[in-house]
């Protein structure tokens, strides 16, 4: 079986965007019971959306950059750090590749901004995930949105 083949890109319009939401969507709210009140926050409109869409336009993947003091908020780290999160990969797509896809393009997104280091809010059944993409914990493990969660860093 062939893989098929996809693009990350940033979300520039509202079409890409609502293909962002509705990813999270399935995967946050569907699969892992995140209330929708929680998992789309005020945060949203700043952020820097990027999409993973398969060539026939089918939505495979999203995650989300949150720059200045979004970021601090998040991370209560400086402004020279964003904040990555609501990464999220369709049931479908996972095991191609599309994660370590949009982490590496919210990074150069970061990178693109000046920024330093990207922090995120892992969930721990996924840290061996990001700590091979570089990622250091860091601090103790927490509950966020029911779901047990551990800070994460990588430098840039």
């Amino acid at each position: 079986m062939s893989v098929p083949s996809y693009v990350v890109r940033v979300a520039e319009d509202p079409a890409d965007r609502e293909a962002c939401f509705a990813v999270r969507k399935e995967v946050f709210v569907g699969e892992q019971g995140v209330p929708e009140d929680v998992e789309y926050d005020a945060y949203d409109p700043g952020a820097v959306h990027v999409l993973a869409v398969r060539e026939d336009g089918v939505p495979l993947g999203t995650g989300r950059l949150l720059l200045g003091e979004a970021a601090v908020a998040q991370t209560g780290a400086d402004p020279s750090v964003g904040s990555l999160g609501r990464l999220a990969v369709a049931a479908h797509a996972r095991g191609l590749g599309v994660g370590v896809a949009l982490v590496r393009a919210i990074e150069d997104a970061a990178r693109a901004r000046g920024l330093a280091a990207v922090d995120l809010h892992a969930q721990t059944h996924a840290l061996g995930f990001y700590e091979r993409l570089g990622y250091e914990p860091y601090g103790p493990e927490y509950v966020e949105a029911g779901i047990p969660h551990q800070g994460m860093r990588r430098s840039l």
